[in-house]
């Protein structure tokens, strides 16, 4: 073989064995990675999923069509900032440093390092400030809230989007994009939340509430319109939360931000079609927790971390699968990456690799999941550890004391006062209402008998075993990860976590 270096020259044989390696190498790595957010959008939301609601999310349908659903998919921690420093880690926050709204420790390796070393040009639209310290995520590109239109308009990430990917085809780089919907957050849709923070005139707020589909009304400022708004008669109430006018108000807005949010993973989907790289793109999307509402979001409930997870990955995943049977998580999702790419996986991480059920392939421990929480966004501590599997779930609540109150950003709006409201005169609301700012040390639920986690069954002589098994196994599990919570944990329930 003659070297294009230096014409006449013969390569040694060690010269050509690393050349095809590093051909090899650099092939691997050449696959793109679009990673797709939603903000606190819940797991049963889009149309994929079951929800009836008309045009809910045509795009994220489309979507599934094109590959794989995984329905027993959560992330690592129903919070924000946690929860993406999860992903970008594969570590517990327990493990990062990110027990909160932190930046993870500078000896944890992340993502985009390893994806930059290997020569990715990294982008991020939206929710930057919640990947911290900015040395450990070195982004190329990159676009906050405000540029986005308070990170709620389509029309921005499909700019950002396209600009992007025209960048990273002219450098000629395999690129990761992660972008981040700031929808389906709080301010909802029309709320008078969302009125305030856009500076809509006291007038205007009067003129909105006498308008057909007042449940939205008219927006100025940063938030663009939905392009559909839904009505508080058209919606369903989940079951964990009682069914009430305020309720019903706000799951109307929710549902309205949360299309708006399809409307702008289609435009990012656009983006990428007309780039013509979709092909050469493993796209994922999920999002970072359930939805902003009681028993939801900041917790270590079902609706808390069960995340509407895809993956669309032309040539390798065949579209329109649906895997029901494995549990993946948050923390699973580095692995993977690192796995697809070809890429080394650094030393540390608590996650694994789900690749092999990409193609419809078995792995074996995948029959349950581990999430937990630490604090608010106000840095308030209320530590909780949970293990799921398809039937029981597992929550040791480690702050509840009967008098510590809990309180989280969910309970803001008009939802929760009106539980309190209602509270007064009924005595079911009054006991979710006593629960949640409460709580007890455990709580066990049946999911096949109770999906929407109604009936603590902890208490329950008849469950008495199931209780056991399952602290033995959040005690292993706190162990294996060195939980700071095991000592407690112990001196609550014993060595065996077995009582």
């Amino acid at each position: 073989m003659r070297t294009p270096f230096a014409p006449g020259l013969f390569l040694p044989a060690c010269v050509i064995l690393f050349a095809e390696f590093a051909l090899s190498a650099h092939a691997a790595s050449s696959l793109n990675v679009l990673l797709i957010t939603a903000d606190d959008m819940n797991y049963n939301t889009p149309g994929f999923t079951g929800n009836k609601l008309p045009d809910i999310t045509p795009n994220l349908d489309r979507l599934a069509s094109q590959g794989l659903r995984i329905v027993n998919a959560h992330v690592a921690v129903a919070v924000c900032q946690p929860s993406r420093e999860c992903l970008m880690t594969g570590r517990y926050p327990h493990h990062n440093g990110a027990v909160g709204f932190y930046p993870i420790r500078n000896d944890v390796p992340t993502l985009m390092e390893s994806l930059k070393g290997a020569g990715y040009r990294l982008g991020i639209l939206g929710k930057v400030e919640h990947l911290k310290p900015d040395e450990k995520f070195p982004w190329d590109y990159k676009r906050d809230q405000a540029e986005l239109g308070a990170g709620r308009d389509p029309a921005r990430y499909y700019q950002s989007a396209k600009e992007f990917l025209q960048q990273a085809n002219s450098a000629g780089k395999p690129f990761f994009l992660m972008a981040n919907s700031h929808d389906p957050h709080r301010p909802w849709a029309g709320s008078e939340q969302e009125k305030a923070r856009a500076g809509q005139p006291k007038k205007a707020k009067k003129a909105a509430k006498k308008a057909k589909d007042s449940d939205a009304g008219a927006i100025s400022g940063p938030y663009p319109m939905p392009n559909r708004i839904y009505r508080a008669d058209e919606i369903t109430v989940p079951d964990f939360l009682p069914d009430l006018p305020e309720v019903r108000t706000e799951m109307a807005q929710y549902y309205s931000s949360a299309h708006r949010c399809d409307q702008t993973i289609g435009e990012i989907l656009r983006a990428l079609q007309e780039a013509g790289l979709e092909d050469s793109t493993l796209v994922m999307f999920l999002s970072d927790n359930g939805i902003s509402m009681p028993f939801a979001k900041s917790n270590c409930y079902f609706t808390s971390t069960r995340t509407p997870w895809l993956v669309r990955w032309p040539g390798k995943v065949r579209p329109g699968t649906v895997d029901a049977n494995n549990f993946i998580c948050g923390i699973d999702f580095m692995p993977t990456i690192l796995e697809a790419t070809g890429l080394a996986a650094p030393a540390g991480m608590d996650g694994k690799s789900f690749l092999p059920l990409l193609t419809g392939g078995p792995q074996a421990g995948r029959d349950h999941v581990f999430t937990c929480y630490n604090e608010t966004s106000g840095r308030k501590a209320f530590p909780m550890r949970c293990l799921q599997t398809k039937r029981f779930g597992y929550i040791f609540n480690a702050w509840s004391d009967g008098k510590f109150t809990y309180r989280s950003e969910p309970m803001n709006g008009l939802t929760f006062p009106a539980m309190q409201k209602a509270a007064e005169s009924n005595p079911a609301v009054a006991a979710r209402v006593e629960l949640l700012i409460h709580r007890v040390p455990e709580e066990l639920y049946d999911f096949v008998a109770d999906p929407s986690a109604l009936h603590n069954l902890a208490p329950d002589p008849a469950y008495r075993d199931q209780l056991r098994q399952m602290r033995a196994q959040m005690r292993t599990w706190m162990q294996e990860t060195r939980d700071p919570l095991l000592d407690q944990f112990r001196a609550k329930y014993g060595a065996e976590g077995a009582q």
